[in-house]
């Protein structure tokens, strides 16, 4: 069988981080979702999506095809289900499918045409912003337990203090020095050629991916990811960056979700909890308004390339969309739309050629190129949220 994984029925609850990506694309845990289902299916792996992001995110066909519903993560009985289905069977949570078995790669699921098979999913599914960095925890763990698997960690300096070291594992060319790794509430796992600097504590789980950076005297709650060439520092509780983002400074980033390409000023800080405890609400690109989330604690949703300036302060519950760029003093509206310039004293119209250029520039500084196609699917991002900039 050839496998696809494909953005279901959640995408738009997943904006603004698929906007630029299919919904396999988005990282929890260690890994994105692609590469937890290659891992588990020892197979590779591609994505069905919008029609504007596939010339960047490439579809693989052949004569028979399982299509599986990215949201849900893979665990040992979901994938053993999914490696079972014939063609013409679909495996069903409720009235939502999970998998189905077609010749038909292109041809929108119509579940009369399937043999329905049942099945009731006990592992993690993606299916709102939130669950990212709320369900971060348990996918680390199952990430850390699959990539761990009879391999030996490199050797953790001495200069360190470490509490529960089988729980700890750095791939080649990881780097830490004279801190302070307390796996007593999750694992910690550090990337080929990542660093944690002197003076960090970090307490898991933790995920420091290939080539990302933790800046001295950091600290580090967790269940929080930093992705590949990711920089962290201050404090940060929670959270998740995808990848090539950066909260390199002092300030606090708790519950949060940052996409790639991100930037936060110096002491940026984020609130993660309201003054009167109440659950928090987040901006709903399905509904327009905002949403039960049903936390106490809920802080920044930041899609790609959006950056704020120094002592930006994002309230409880904040979404930032693509391409944002905000700056000044007070607190910016909790629902800044993509391709936005300002902050608390009003918003402009971010143009794409400008945006284009800060793109490029920061990229070029991680030697990875601007290319067309990333240019195209901003052009396509910013027609698609032009509705949500009433400047």
């Amino acid at each position: 069988m050839n496998y696809i994984l494909s953005d279901g029925t959640h995408r738009e609850a997943l904006f603004p981080f698929t906007f630029t990506r299919p919904v396999a694309e988005i990282r929890v845990g260690i890994l994105t979702i692609c590469e937890k289902w290659e891992k588990w299916l020892n197979a590779s792996v591609s994505v069905k999506t919008e029609d504007y992001l596939s010339t960047k995110f490439l579809l693989k066909t052949s004569s028979e095809n399982v299509i599986i519903n990215a949201s849900y993560l893979p665990d040992a009985d979901l994938v053993k289900a999914v490696q079972q289905l014939q063609l013409g069977e679909a495996l069903m949570d409720g009235d939502t499918y999970i998998a189905y078995a077609t010749t038909d790669v292109e041809a929108t699921f119509d579940a009369s045409k399937y043999t329905a098979n049942s099945f009731q999913p006990k592992g993690l599914t993606i299916k709102n912003t939130w669950d990212i960095f709320s369900k971060n925890g348990g996918a680390l763990q199952s990430d850390f337990e699959v990539l761990i698997a009879g391999r030996q960690s490199q050797p953790i300096s001495n200069t360190n203090q470490v509490v529960h070291p089988e729980n700890i594992f750095l791939e080649e060319g990881a780097k830490v020095e004279f801190s302070i790794l307390n796996a007593s509430t999750g694992p910690i796992y550090i990337g080929k050629d990542a660093e944690i600097m002197e003076g960090c504590i970090v307490r898991g789980g933790f995920a420091l991916c290939e080539g990302a950076i933790v800046k001295m005297g950091a600290k580090i709650y967790g269940p929080t990811t930093a992705g590949p060439f990711c920089r962290l520092g201050g404090e940060v509780n929670n959270s998740v960056l995808f990848a090539y983002s950066n909260k390199g400074h002092e300030g606090f980033l708790g519950n949060s979700v940052l996409g790639e390409w991100c930037n936060l000023g110096a002491d940026t800080n984020t609130s993660n909890m309201k003054n009167n405890y109440a659950p928090v609400r987040l901006w709903s690109y399905q509904t327009e308004g905002f949403a039960k989330t049903g936390l106490q604690f809920c802080g920044l949703m930041m899609g790609d390339h959006s950056k704020c300036g120094i002592n930006t302060m994002f309230n409880t519950g904040t979404v930032v969309g693509v391409s944002a760029n905000i700056f000044g003093s007070g607190y910016p509206r909790n629902f800044i739309p993509s391709f936005s310039w300002g902050g608390a004293s009003g918003f402009t119209a971010f143009k794409t050629n400008k945006a284009f250029e800060v793109a490029e520039a920061m990229m070029k500084r991680r030697n990875v190129e601007f290319t067309e196609a990333e240019a195209q699917i901003l052009e396509h991002v910013f027609e698609l949220t032009q509705k949500w900039r009433k400047y």
